[in-house]
């Protein structure tokens, strides 16, 4: 199955957001630091997994002693 990069970095950043906002609400409020963060958290994740290519299917792969 393949997995295109769009969707890869969604869900990094939903799990992301979700992860740092259910911390954030421990105390019973969300504060702008804390919205601030959440963001930033969701688009790093978003940004760094995008630009992370997909790992090449086996037989695109080069292989040490066969050459290209």
């Amino acid at each position: 199955m393949k997995i295109s990069s769009a969707a890869k970095a969604f869900v990094a950043g939903l799990a992301a957001g979700a992860s740092v906002a259910a911390t954030a609400v421990q105390d019973g409020t969300f504060t702008g630091g804390e919205v601030v963060t959440t963001v930033l958290a969701v688009l790093g994740a978003l940004g760094v997994t995008y630009a992370v290519p997909n790992r090449p299917a086996e037989t695109e792969r080069v292989v040490p002693g066969r050459g290209l």
